[in-house]
């Protein structure tokens, strides 16, 4: 069956709404409208990308009957708000993480996507690379054991200036929303529950944001992670996934198109590819119209559900609160 031809609006031009545009339109797909706050950065995206329609405010992608899916592409503590109108107008949601600043502004959006009958979804690439279908497969058929503990690290050296969004509290800063929601969505995609027991070490930066920490989590069935983020250093996006007979390492994680399974009996490996890098984006897209037209929702709600609500106890654990939540 083909797919129904779906409108997209874009609310933002920061580089991600580029990458996202770019995949688009090399699937031969069309943005048809486009908001930002400021109207010539609109104007130069909506050229760019051949776009049809250059919206003045966000309220005329809303109310627009032409519009079927928003995806959001803004500061963090902007998506709530864009978030609640979309779905308020009937418009399904793909949001940029971290999809909200916490739990409770995420409960209420999800309540309200419920009660319309709407997608909403956080755009986490590693939820959509065909590799993860192929590694699931994989563990279900019980070769690999029991999981036992996760490595998952996430770093990279952001200039140390306090006025950028990295360590600007009045733009959400912080390693935990910017870094930790990628090897948190890791974690939680390979564990079999949420991890109830979490404790953490933390380095605030002058800002009184997260600059660096060491995350240690464990669930009911005695599954362990530990995660490590720094907005200091550069580490690999490496995660490794520990079995009762062997161990899965993956790099580049977040759009991995390869793992390799070392098995610990013998030493073998078995190298798993699938998918294509390049194309993170689009398998993104794909998943959320196959969610929209009803045919498999894939987006895995529950897990950012749970990751968020993993974030936001980090978060007051280390007092760290912004302004929009005070």
């Amino acid at each position: 069956m083909k797919m129904k031809k779906y409108n997209w609006a874009v609310i933002g031009c920061g580089s991600i709404a580029n990458e996202m545009a770019q995949a688009m339109t090399a699937e031969s797909r069309e943005i048809y409208s486009v908001y930002s706050r400021t109207y010539e950065k609109t104007k130069v995206f909506a050229e760019k990308y051949g776009v049809k329609k250059i919206c003045k405010s966000a309220d005329e992608i809303f109310t627009d009957d032409n519009v079927d899916i928003v995806y959001i592409a803004t500061p963090h503590n902007t998506h709530i708000d864009y978030i609640i109108s979309a779905l308020e107008n009937g418009k399904h949601v793909l949001c940029e993480k971290a999809i909200t600043l916490n739990s409770q502004e995420l409960s209420r959006a999800v309540n309200l996507a419920n009660e319309k009958g709407l997608i909403l979804a956080e755009a986490m690439t590693s939820y959509h690379m065909p590799m993860y279908s192929e590694l699931s497969k994989i563990i279900s058929q019980g070769k690999l054991g029991k999981l036992n503990v996760m490595q998952v690290a996430l770093g990279s050296a952001k200039e140390y200036d306090m006025t950028n969004r990295f360590f600007n509290p009045k733009l959400a800063g912080g390693a935990m929303l910017d870094l930790g929601v990628y090897a948190l969505s890791f974690m939680r995609f390979f564990m079999t529950e949420n991890p109830q027991s979490i404790s953490s070490f933390v380095k605030k930066a002058p800002t009184g944001v997260d600059e660096q920490s060491v995350i240690i989590l464990e669930n009911t069935k005695n599954e362990m992670a530990t995660i490590l983020l720094s907005l200091d250093s550069k580490m690999p996006k490496r995660g490794t996934v520990s079995f009762e007979n062997g161990y899965i390492e993956i790099y580049e994680y977040p759009r991995s198109a390869q793992a390799v399974i070392t098995y610990t009996a013998d030493g073998s490996r078995e190298i798993v590819e699938n998918g294509d890098t390049k194309k993170a984006l689009v398998y993104e897209v794909c998943d959320m119209e196959r969610a929209v037209s009803g045919e498999k929702n894939n987006m895995h709600l529950d897990y950012t559900q749970d990751v968020m609500q993993i974030m936001t106890k980090l978060r007051r654990d280390w007092n760290i609160i912004y302004p929009e939540e005070m």
